[in-house]
Parts: C-alpha cells; structure tokens; sequence
C-alpha cells in the first residue's frame, strides 16, 4: 500500500472520502485557505503518512471547495488534512493552525488512537496527535421508504457502551453495535417500541474539565461530537467497518419491530473555546461555523456552556446539518432524531432570537426527514426555552415540565391536581392551540441527566463527590424524595414505600396521554448511588447490571406487565386531545375527571393530593378504565361510575398490593369493586370494565 498514487484533479461533489470510478475522490470545504494538503496513513498508528498531496487553487479548487482523485487508493487507509492561510485564529497563528492535521468533517469512519486532546490545544504542539478518518465503503441497504409516528411509541433511552460493559451482560463484544443486537430479545420481551441511542456520533472521550480527567475519567455520555457523519469508534468492533455495524443494529432492531431514534449534538462540537482543541472546523470554517465575533475578547460565543455554539442558521452550516441527518435516515437507517439544546436552532448569526429561524424548518422540509421523528429539547443553557413553541409544525419536544410536575405530585407536595390532570391528558395547554398534537409532547420523569427513578425515591440530595468537582456539578433542584432514609437503608418499611413510589411513577407515565420515555434500567430500579451527573463515570457506577435481584425483577414485571397494558388499550394512546364527549361510535365520553366522589375533581384544592378520571374506549368493544392516583398520606374511598347490567370494575392495578395483585394480566383474575374502592396511601389504583 505505501507507494505514491496516481492523482486526478477530483470534483467537489459529494464532500468527504467517497469511493468512486477508478479511486477515491477526497473533498473538503475551506474558505481562506490558500493551499491545502492531503495526507494518507496506511494506518491509525503509522508514523508518517505514506504520500502527501498538494493541492493546487488552479485545478484542485472549486469555489471554497478543495478536491482531489486518488486512483485505485484500497480502501480503509486513514487520511487527515492541513490548510494554509489567513485563519485568524485567537490561540494560534496561521502558521501554526497551517501545520495542524485536521480532521475531515464528513468522515464515514474514525480512528482516535493518537488523539491527545491537550497537545490539540497547545498552540506549540504541531506533532501527529490527530483524529484520523478512515476510507470506508458506503452501506449499501438502501432504506424503505415510510412514514414514522410515535403515535403508538413506548421510548426507552439508553447508552450502547454503558447497556451491556457490565460483566454480567453475558454478551460476546461488550459496549458494543454488536453487544446491543444480542440484547434485543430483552428489548422486545420488555416491550418498547423505539429506542433513543445517547450520543453515538464519534465524539472526545478526553473532553472533561480537568479535577476530572486527574481521577483518570472521562466523557461518557458523549455530548462532544467531532465527527457528525462517523460513528463513534468504541462502540465499534472494527472501527473501518462503523458505518456496516451500526447498520447491523438498525436491521437487527427492525426485524424486532423496534424503531432506532438518535439523541443528535448540533449545538456545539468538542473544539470548545478559546482554549480548546483544533480538530477541523476551527481552521476550515471558523467564522462560519460556530457564532464568532474576533473583535471581542472572549470571542466564541457560548450558548451551550461546552465554549461554542454552532452557527446553526449559516446557509452553508444549515445544509451541513440537513445532508448529516438525512445521510443517516437513507444510508443507516434511523428512524427519527432528538436534539439536544435544541433551542440553539433558532439563534441568528449574533445570538439572537430568530422569529422564523431557517434550520428547524429545512429539517421538517426536507422529503427525508419528514417522515422520520424529530424530538426537541426544547431549551439552551443561555435561557432562550421554547416548550410548547419550538418553531416548525411536526417537532416533538421533551416535556421539561411534567417531569417537574409528576416529580412534585409523587413526592407529596399539595395543589398540583389540576397540573397533574393537564399532564396526564397530554398538555394541550402546550400543544393544542396551535395545531399539534398529543404525539408532540414526550413525557419522562427521568433521563440520562439527573437521578435514575431509583434515586429519585433515595435521595434528597445529589451526591456527585466521585466526579472530582466537590459535588458542584449537577443540578440541585431535583424535586425528589428519599422516603425517610438518605441513600441505602436496612428499614423495610422504607424499601417498601421506595418501591410503591417508583411503581407509581411508572404507572403515571403509562398511563398518560403523550409519548412515555423510560431510562434504560429504570424498569429494575437501577441506582447511581445518588450521582445525578454521571456524564464521566464509564464504569460500574453508570453500567447496567444485568444481575437482578429480586425486589428489581418485581418492578421488571410490574414495568413489562403496565407496558402490555397501554398497548391493549388504545383510550391511552388517543390520536388527538381529549374533549368530555364520546369518541366516534362511542357511548362514553372520552375522559370524565373525578375526587372521591364523582364529577368532582379536587383542581381547585390547595391541599389536594387526589386524582381520578374515568376513560371511554377508544376502538369498537374496548372496555371502560377508571383510574386513581392518591398521592396524600392516607388511604382514600373513591367512587365510582355505574356501570351497564351485568358489567364490573375489576382492579388490574394497585401499586399499594404484593405481587401478583400489584398488577393483574387478566382482569378475569382481578378482584371485583363495586360502588367504591379503597386507594391506600401514595398508591395508584386502575380498574377495567369487565
């Protein structure tokens, strides 16, 4: 392999490393410079590269494009490349970013071998200390095409290294594309529909403040993307074929009936500030890429907190972005995107709030794209927050605010029913006034960020000492409840009651109109020991133990048996927002809400704790549920509908009751009610027409 090739002058068309007619076709984008080299390694760890291009501005340059052909060039050899020119820089000179090995953007493939993110920052350091991109074949599986909703969809997020590293996930390549496919049985016998992969675009494991990386830490989660187009190579058992692994997975997940959505990071990229690293767009697109003002001091502009912000809005940076997503809906297969700090989307070229900001609706425009899921977080770190605006028709956002609500209503605190009712009936105070839709709202309580369901009925505080921040980091107001006891305890009443309120957040997220998000593990009670920011901790702390006890296979079944539940029933997954009239065909109205006694719902109660609402089925012979959320300290007798001769209220659900009457498959096999029912203190009562 390590001879000279023969060269072309290329096209610019498309950008990146693609294979071609007689070779390889190697293109980049960069506005100022006035030479630019290509250089080609035979492999991640060689010394020096085996044949270095010039290319010259009168044959290799089209507009701000640089291209070349490299004839008959094998596949899997590693490149980078170098611009000379006026950069501008604020940490280096022109002739020190000229002799800095960048990364190509739209590299299909990486290799972070060599990478050392401090020597990237030093403005001295010029050695081979880069990210390389790898010459990979296309995947070749085109997609089907289709339209995808998350009308009928149960998201479970979940991190691909973290799912199965644990010894105990028994699988052949653990924290891997491959790991995961052996793990689908249980995705499929748990019974969710879509899973949300944390980030898995190649990103800066290196890239945490500096108390971290002394404990030896390091990115985890992954939100510091340098590579949009690559998978990130750990996640991979041979990093020349990421593209054709990940693909696997998306297949594998298909045939399983499961959807892949990606938790995508456009906001800022790993070259962080004045300080951080060059890896490419600081040398290739600098004054476009990200929002930059070189005459201030501090002159990368931070919306995100990570020390830059893209510039989103860029026409030449808005179709980056759209030709990323769209390459992994047609060539790898997605089925949908959520965003994060989503709300970076709508800043125009100084910051500012822009009234019709162009990205969010080329996205949605784009015949690609709008068939697939597009999730919002619809927030930034500098206060712009957009929920229930986020501009665009079709976006879905994660619904910030019923988390805090549920979060409130759980733990005790009194007068939030009338927030409950407008949570649990889909939040059309956020969505519905201007044309959305139920399915615009995703409901969660926890996610990656914060407590795990199992520290949230532990904890009062956070406890992040083990990240080397002196437990700064991480939010403080975490709206939880330890139930009596800080952290681990021996006294059984407080495990108990620690299980009926997990149990009792499932049951509402299930039972709410939206889309339900679970985090991976939260169906066992999987603990951090209190750490709600384990963004650095890849290790046992943040992994899934797949060694269950048995108090977390009894939430594993209450979690599977409530999943197989909302699925039977389509009165919880209704198309549009309910009214209090019959759906079409129906005799019932959709939704009637209550207290303890019928048609009187405690919303206007400042010490109400008390929720219940009865709904009308949706399809032709579905029964009737009456439902009942106590969140008080006492038990509670509530009435409830007549039903039709020979009709009866059967409890299937009482998070309050041992198992198997905690809940019950069968209705058949339920105990009867009649007239009233008994809910137990913090417990959630649900009873089918039977």
């Amino acid at each position: 392999m390590e001879r000279s090739y023969a060269l072309q002058p290329g096209s610019r068309f498309p950008p990146g490393a693609t294979l071609v007619s007689g070779g390889v076709n190697f293109c980049v984008f960069c506005r100022h410079a006035t030479e630019v080299e290509l250089l080609i390694y035979a492999g991640p760890d060689s010394p020096e590269p085996f044949q270095v291009i010039s290319l010259a501005p009168e044959t290799n340059r089209t507009f701000f494009y640089w291209h070349v052909l490299v004839e008959n060039l094998p596949l899997h050899c590693y490149y980078t490349w170098r611009a000379h020119g006026p950069h501008d820089l604020p940490q280096i000179s022109d002739e020190s970013a000229g002799r800095r090995e960048l990364l190509d953007p739209q590299a299909r493939a990486v290799s972070d071998l060599l990478w050392n993110r401090q020597r990237a920052a030093d403005p001295a350091d010029t050695g081979r200390a880069s990210l390389r991109a790898i010459v990979t074949e296309p995947v070749c599986t085109p997609d089907a095409a289709g339209v995808r909703t998350l009308d009928d969809a149960i998201i479970y997020e979940l991190h691909v290294g973290g799912f199965t590293r644990h010894p105990s996930s028994g699988v052949g390549y653990p924290g891997t594309f491959a790991g995961l496919i052996e793990k689908i049985p249980y995705l499929q016998q748990l019974g969710v529909t879509h899973v949300e992969l944390m980030p898995v675009m190649a990103f800066d494991e290196q890239d945490v403040p500096p108390a971290v990386a002394a404990r030896g830490l390091r990115n985890y989660w992954g939100y510091s993307t340098h590579s949009f187009y690559s998978l990130h190579p750990r996640y991979c058992v041979e990093p020349a074929l990421a593209p054709q692994e990940f693909r696997s997975l998306v297949d594998a997940l298909h045939a399983a009936g499961i959807g892949v959505l990606l938790d995508v990071v456009f906001n800022h990229t790993a070259e962080a500030g004045t300080t951080g690293p060059v890896i490419n767009f600081k040398v290739l697109a600098n004054d476009i890429f990200y929002h930059f003002d070189p005459a201030v001091g501090q002159p990368y502009r931070d919306y995100t907190g990570c020390g830059n912000t893209v510039n989103c809005n860029h026409p030449l940076v808005c179709a980056f972005i759209v030709q990323c997503l769209e390459y992994w809906v047609r060539e790898l297969g997605v089925d949908g995107f959520r965003f994060d700090l989503a709300s970076v989307f709508a800043r125009g070229p100084r910051g500012e709030l822009m009234t019709v900001p162009p990205l969010p609706w080329a996205i949605e425009a784009s015949p690609a794209l709008s068939r697939v899921s597009l999730i919002a977080e619809a927030w930034d770190a500098a206060g712009l927050y957009h929920l229930g605006a986020f501009p665009g028709m079709a976006w879905a956002e994660w619904n910030g605010r019923y988390r805090d609500v549920i979060r409130r209503f759980v733990r005790g605190d009194p007068g939030l029913v009338g927030q409950v009712a407008t949570c649990v009936a889909g939040s059309a105070d956020l969505y519905q006034d201007d044309g959305r839709l139920p399915s615009n709202g995703i409901n969660f309580f926890t996610c990656h960020d914060g407590f795990t369901l199992s520290d949230l009925v532990s904890y009062n505080a956070k406890h992040n000492e083990a990240n080397g921040e002196d437990n700064r980091d991480g939010s403080n107001d975490n709206l939880s409840w330890n139930c009596g006891a800080e952290g681990a305890t021996d006294d059984a009443q407080i495990i108990e009651l620690r299980h009926r309120q997990a149990s009792n957040f499932m049951a509402i997220l299930l039972l709410s109109q939206g889309v339900p998000m679970i985090l991976a593990g939260d169906e066992f009670l999987r603990s951090q020991h209190g750490n709600n920011n384990a963004f650095c901790q890849d290790n046992a702390l943040s992994w899934i133990d797949w060694g269950l006890s048995d108090r977390a296979c009894r939430m594993l079944r209450f979690t599977r048996e409530f999943i197989a539940l909302r699925k039977r029933h389509a009165s919880l997954r209704h198309r549009r927002f309910l009214t209090g009239r019959p759906s079409s065909g129906q005799t019932h109205p959709d939704i009637a809400w209550h207290g303890e006694c019928l048609d009187a719902p405690e919303f206007g109660d400042p010490e109400g704790r008390l929720l219940a609402f009865t709904l009308g089925g949706e399809t032709p012979g579905e029964p009737l549920l009456n439902v009942v959320f106590n969140m008080g300290g006492a038990a509670r007798v509530v009435a409830l509908p007549v039903l039709e001769e020979k009709r009866q209220w059967r409890r299937i659900v009482d998070t309050a009751a041992a198992p198997p009457r905690d809940i019950v498959s069968r209705a058949g096999d339920a105990s009867v009610e009649s007239g009233a029912c008994t809910v137990q203190a913090r417990s959630v009562v649900v009873l089918e027409e039977g």
